[in-house]
C-alpha cells in the first residue's frame, strides 16, 4: 500500500482487500454498473481481479504489479480494472473459478480474468510475475498482447467469450435433470454402500501412512474427508478407517500447521509431514478440525483431541470473536511483507526471553535450532518428540510469555469482516463442543453467535446477507448461508432443546427451496433466484476446503425429516442425494460431506449417532 497515491474508488469500500487496494495507482473500480458503462462507453476490455485480504500470492502480486506505476499506466490506458474480495461475492468467484479452470485446468487466488464489457471472459489465469518467470508471463507482456488482440482480432475474442458462457449455461442447465428422472424410480440405487465404498477405497489409496492425510504436498486438512471416515469405522466396523483419521489428527497436531504458541490451525501444509504451513488462519479451517478432533475424542477418549479441539476453540474466543458475537474470517499469512515471519522464531529470542533452562528446554523440546527449520529460523513443532509425551509443566507455564511477545513484536493483519456461512460453521464447532464435552460457556459462545446473525445478518424479510464490517450488512445471501445456517440452528437445537431454533431452521429451509432450487432439474444453485444476474447460475457440489452448500443442504434436509416426521423434507431430501449422487459417481471421494448425508438414509442407525458420538 502506497498512502502517498490519491486514493481511488476502493476507499469508499468496507471490504479488507479492497482498502488494501485503496492507494494503488491502479484506476480499480468495484464490481458495479459504474464499471460496466465506463468500458462500454470507451471501448475497453475489463481486466477482474478476484482475490482475498490474507492471501499471500495475492500480497505478492499487488505488490510486484498493482503498486507498480508502469503496470497501472498500462491498465489505466487500455483497460477498466475490477477488483473482488471473494470473500464478499462468492458468487462471482464461483463464475471465473469455473472458467479459469476450464481455461487452465486448474484454478487458485490471485484469480485473473479478462472480458468483454458484457462479463463475457475471454482469457483466464491465476497469479502473473512482474516479469517473465518459469515460462509464466510477465503482466506488461500480457496485457499489451491481449490489447493488441483486442484491437487487431476482436471477433475471435468474442467468439471465444460467447462459446465460454454457452457451455457454462449449458452445463448448469443439464446438472440435475438426469438424477430428477431418477429420483422417484430409483431413489435407493443412488444410495448403495458401493458408493460409500468406493469413497473409502480411495481415501486408502491416496493415505501417508508414513505422516496422514492424503496425498503429498500441498497437503490439505480435509476435516470432512475425516469426518467421513469415522462414520465408515462406526458403521462398517472398519478398523483402518479409524487409524487413518487417527495417524492424520496426531500428525496434524506435532507438526508447524498446528500453532503451538497460540494455538489454532493454518490453512495447509506446504510439505509432507505438515511442518510448512501456508501461514493464513481461516476461520472454517478451524471450525471443521474442531468438529472432527471432537468426534475422535468422543470415540477413542483419547485426552489429545479433547485438548487439540479445546485450544483451537480458546484460539477462536481470544484472537477471532467480536464484542457482538460474531466470528472474524481470517488472520494473514504475511508480517512485514514476508510470509509467516509474526510465527517464526530464533533459539536466541527464546533464550533471552525465558532464560538459559527454561529457553534450552523449550527449544529443544519444540525443535527451535541454529539452522532453522524454515527459511533459517524456527517453526515451533513437535515431529521429533515421542510417543506424544506432553509439554513439560516449566515449558507449559511460560507459554503464555511467549505468547504475548510474538504478539507484541509485530502486527498480523487479521480480516475481522463477519460471514454467515463461516459463522454458522463455528457455531455447529461450539455446538458439538457443549454436546461433547459439557460446558456452559460453548453452548452460550454459539447461542450469542446464532443471535448476532438472526439481529444483523438477516433482513426483515427474513432472507440472509453475506457479510458483516463496520456496522453494515451486505449481500445478497447465497446457498452456503441458508444450508450452513440451518445446520448450525440444529445443532443449537439439539444441544439445548429450544423449539426456536428449530422453527428458525425450518423457516430457512423454506426460504432456500423458494430461493434456490432448481425447478426444471434437481440440485440447489448457488445464487437465490432474485439474486443479481452474472453470466450462468452457478451449481457447486464439490467438498472442497468447505463442504459444498448442495452437500449441506442434503445433510440438513435429511436431519430435519427425521427430527420433525414430516415427509417433504424426506422427499427433497431424497431428490438431493439422487443429485449429490449423480455428481459423485466419478469420484466419491471427492464428495466426502455428500456421502455423509447420503450414509444418514443407508444405515438405519445413523441417526443415534448423528444426536451422539458422530454429529
Amino acid at each position: 500500500m502506497n498512502e502517498n497515491c490519491n486514493p481511488n474508488r476502493l476507499i469508499n469500500e468496507r471490504s479488507p482487500y479492497l482498502l488494501q487496494h485503496a492507494y494503488n495507482p491502479v484506476d480499480w473500480f468495484p464490481w458495479g454498473e459504474e464499471a460496466f458503462a465506463k468500458a462500454k462507453a470507451e471501448d475497453k476490455p475489463i481486466f477482474l481481479s478476484i482475490g482475498y485480504s490474507t492471501c499471500h500470492w495475492c500480497h505478492v502480486m499487488a505488490h510486484e504489479s498493482f503498486e507498480d506505476e508502469e503496470v497501472a499506466a498500462v491498465l489505466n490506458r487500455d483497460y477498466v480494472s475490477i477488483k473482488v474480495d471473494k470473500e464478499e461475492r462468492p458468487d462471482i468467484d464461483a463464475v471465473y473459478m469455473a472458467v479459469c479452470q476450464g481455461f487452465t485446468g486448474s484454478g487458485g487466488w490471485p484469480l485473473t480474468i479478462i472480458m468483454t464489457p458484457e462479463q463475457k471472459p475471454f482469457f483466464a489465469g491465476t497469479y502473473f510475475p512482474r516479469q517473465k518467470r518459469y515460462n509464466v508471463p510477465g503482466i506488461i507482456d500480457l496485457l499489451d498482447a491481449v490489447s493488441k488482440e483486442w484491437t487487431d482480432n476482436r471477433e475471435s475474442l468474442l467468439k471465444t467469450g460467447d462459446k465460454i458462457v454457452n457451455v457454462l449455461r449449458d452445463r448448469s442447465r443439464k446438472q440435475g435433470k438426469n438424477a430428477d428422472a431418477r429420483a422417484g424410480k430409483e431413489a435407493g440405487s443412488d444410495m448403495k454402500k458401493d458408493l460409500l465404498k468406493a469413497a473409502w477405497n480411495t481415501l486408502c489409496q491416496g493415505f501417508d501412512n508414513w505422516y496422514g492425510g492424503f496425498g503429498s504436498s500441498p497437503k490439505f486438512p480435509m476435516p470432512h474427508n475425516l469426518m467421513f471416515l469415522l462414520r465408515y469405522h462406526k458403521f462398517e466396523k472398519e478398523g483402518h478407517a479409524l487409524e487413518m483419521v487417527e495417524k492424520t489428527l496426531q500428525q496434524m497436531y506435532r507438526g508447524g500447521i498446528f500453532d503451538h504458541i497460540g494455538y489454532g490451525f493454518s490453512r495447509y501444509s506446504t510439505d509432507d509431514k505438515w511442518l510448512a504451513p501456508h501461514f493464513e488462519k481461516m476461520l472454517y479451517d478451524n471450525a471443521l478440525l474442531v468438529m472432527v478432533y471432537l468426534e475422535a475424542y468422543q470415540i477413542t477418549e483419547n485426552e489429545l483431541y479433547k485438548s487439540v479441539a479445546m485450544k483451537t476453540l480458546s484460539y477462536v474466543i481470544r484472537e477471532m470473536t467480536g464484542e457482538e458475537g460474531g466470528f472474524y474470517s481470517a488472520q494473514d499469512a504475511d508480517s512485514e511483507g514476508e510470509e509467516g515471519k509474526y510465527y517464526l522464531f530464533s533459539p536466541e529470542e527464546i533464550l533471552s526471553l525465558l532464560g538459559e533452562a527454561d529457553g534450552s528446554l523449550f527449544n529443544e523440546f519444540f525443535d527451535v535450532t541454529g539452522p532453522g527449520n524454515f527459511e533459517g529460523r524456527n517453526i515451533p513443532n513437535l515431529i521429533k518428540t515421542k510417543d506424544y509425551e506432553p509439554i513439560p509443566d516449566r515449558i507449559r507455564k511460560r507459554l503464555p510469555e511467549v505468547y504475548d511477545y510474538r504478539l507484541k513484536r509485530m502486527e498480523l493483519h487479521k480480516d475481522d469482516k463477519r460471514l454467515t456461512s463461516w459463522n454458522s460453521l463455528m457455531i455447529v464447532a461450539f455446538a458439538k463442543a457443549y454436546k461433547a464435552l459439557g460446558e456452559e460457556k460453548y453452548l452460550n459462545i454459539a447461542e450469542k453467535a446464532a443471535a448476532f446473525l438472526s439481529d444483523t445478518m438477516t433482513r426483515e424479510n427474513g432472507r440472509l446477507h453475506v457479510s458483516f464490517r463496520d456496522g453494515t450488512a451486505s449481500g445478497t445471501g447465497t446457498l452456503d448461508d441458508y444450508a450452513f445456517l440451518i445446520w448450525a440452528l440444529l445443532e443449537l437445537y439439539e444441544a439445548g432443546m429450544d423449539i426456536a431454533y428449530l422453527e428458525q431452521a425450518r423457516g430457512l429451509c423454506r426460504l432456500m427451496t423458494e430461493g434456490f432450487w432448481d425447478e426444471e432439474g434437481s440440485g440447489f444453485f448457488l445464487t437465490d433466484k432474485d439474486a443479481e444476474s452474472l453470466i450462468y447460475r452457478p451449481k457447486e457440489t464439490y467438498d472442497g476446503a468447505i463442504p459444498s452448500g448442495n452437500s449441506i443442504a442434503g445433510y440438513v434436509l435429511l436431519k430435519l425429516a427425521k427430527l420433525t416426521g414430516i415427509e417433504e423434507y424426506r422427499e427433497l431430501g431424497l431428490k438431493q442425494l439422487s443429485f449429490l449422487s449423480e455428481h459423485a459417481g466419478a469420484y466419491p471421494a471427492g464428495y466426502c460431506f455428500a456421502m455423509m448425508a447420503i450414509m444418514m438414509e443407508v444405515y438405519p442407525e445413523s441417526f443415534l449417532c448423528e444426536n451422539g458420538v458422530c454429529s
